[in-house]
């Protein structure tokens, strides 16, 4: 497949180059210290992680431990409620864990055990990252922290709870809004003290390079399973596929078993309760191009051009930039993005609860909730969506905030 001069067959080989970039997007901003820590991760992910035995260890976790393949689910009672398009989900809910994030965490502490690290860092929204890390920390043996921004602290408490039985020190971050960002910002800060000891496991594909390619590579699996498993159930591809962007791994993953092929694929961002900046976190939707965190995409920035305030009703999503790979499969027109808010998304928690028995992460809500717009706007055909994680963690938030509907 060949789209705007970029020939999806050798994607993979170019994207991204040397020096981490998607185009202009990716690259290396950190200090010069960082920097050697970064060309270190780099040399030994394209070392380490092609050899033989590394492969040979992450396939052996991911059936035994992680329980992989995941499923693809056929929402046929939902399908049936709203007409003809066929609606499916890749069961990445039912991954160890709860979620897509044990695929990269796991690959990323036995890159640290290989590399003789000491200790994990990670910082986390939802939780569901810093529970995978915790997880993979306790697998291997590593010490572990967790920093985590205390308004995510009191939305996630489950997600807490389960980090702190698993052995990690969880960091509380009560500077700013007290979410994601600031949670990134602390981890780096530590990070940067600690290096040669310690890896820092970045949640998403975002960060400075390696760690955009890196994270997508580990969560290939997803959409390689879930294309395979989709021709096996039903004899052709999906007419169409969705996922949640957030900082954008799940999605990564997923669009990744799926770029070369004539399928049309949604990137689906938190618009929150509206378009005023601060009300939600649609990068790519209200971005404009910047640097944070140590890669260059599109962010959202405040009246002096730093990263802005933002908003959404899933931890997991309230960052104000996107990885550097979203951004230029944006640019180039292969992936389509677009925007859900608050009220359709939990509308879709609860029609999916109800209608097929899965309990949906608010995040994958957000995906769920758009593949059913894309089916009523479809009128035939399949669409298959990633349901990155399930809802267990939101329980008692959701309670509280909006009652059982």
């Amino acid at each position: 497949m060949n789209m705007n001069g970029i020939d999806f067959d050798t994607y993979f080989k170019h994207y991204p180059d040397e020096n981490g970039y998607f185009g202009r997007y990716g690259g290396v901003y950190v200090s010069d210290e960082l920097k050697t820590a970064m060309r270190e991760i780099s040399d030994a992910y394209f070392t380490i992680a092609q050899s033989r035995q590394f492969i040979a260890e992450l396939r052996r976790i991911r059936k035994e431990f992680q329980g992989r393949p995941t499923p693809v689910s056929h929402l046929e009672r939902l399908s049936n409620k709203l007409g003809n398009v066929q609606l499916y989900v890749k069961r990445e809910d039912l991954n160890h864990t709860g979620a897509h994030k044990l695929n990269h965490c796991m690959g990323e502490v036995l890159l640290a055990k290989y590399m003789g690290k000491k200790k994990v860092i990670a910082e986390t929204g939802a939780g569901q990252h810093g529970v995978a890390m915790a997880t993979a920390a306790a697998y291997f043996g590593m010490e572990c922290d967790i920093y985590m921004g205390t308004e995510d602290i009191k939305k996630q408490a489950p997600n807490v709870a389960r980090m702190k039985i698993l052995g990690a020190n969880v960091v509380e971050v009560t500077e700013g809004q007290a979410t994601l960002k600031e949670a990134v910002d602390a981890a780096f800060a530590a990070y940067a003290r600690d290096y040669k000891d310690c890896i820092y496991c970045i949640g998403s594909v975002v960060g400075p390079h390696p760690f955009p390619m890196m994270v997508r590579d580990f969560q290939h699996v997803v959409g390689e399973e879930a294309r395979e498993q989709f021709v096996e159930m039903t004899g052709h591809l999906p007419d169409a596929i969705v996922a949640c962007v957030g900082g954008g791994s799940n999605s990564a993953g997923f669009f990744a078993g799926f770029l070369n092929d004539p399928v049309d694929i949604y990137g689906i961002e938190p618009l929150g309760r509206g378009t005023n900046l601060g009300d939600h976190a649609a990068s790519l939707q209200y971005g404009t191009e910047g640097v944070m965190h140590g890669f260059n995409s599109i962010m959202l920035k405040d009246e002096n051009g730093d990263p802005a305030p933002v908003y959404s009703v899933a931890s997991g999503l309230d960052y104000p930039s996107s990885g550097p790979e979203h951004a230029f499969l944006r640019d180039i027109g292969r992936v389509k993005y677009d925007v859900v808010g608050d009220e359709d998304t939990i509308d879709a928690f609860f029609t999916l609860s109800r209608q097929e028995g899965i309990i949906p992460a608010i995040e994958s809500a957000h995906a769920v909730a758009y593949g059913i717009k894309l089916a009523q706007r479809m009128g035939k055909g399949s669409v298959l969506i990633n349901l990155s994680g399930r809802g267990d963690k939101d329980m008692d938030y959701i309670i509280q905030k909006y009652g059982i509907r």
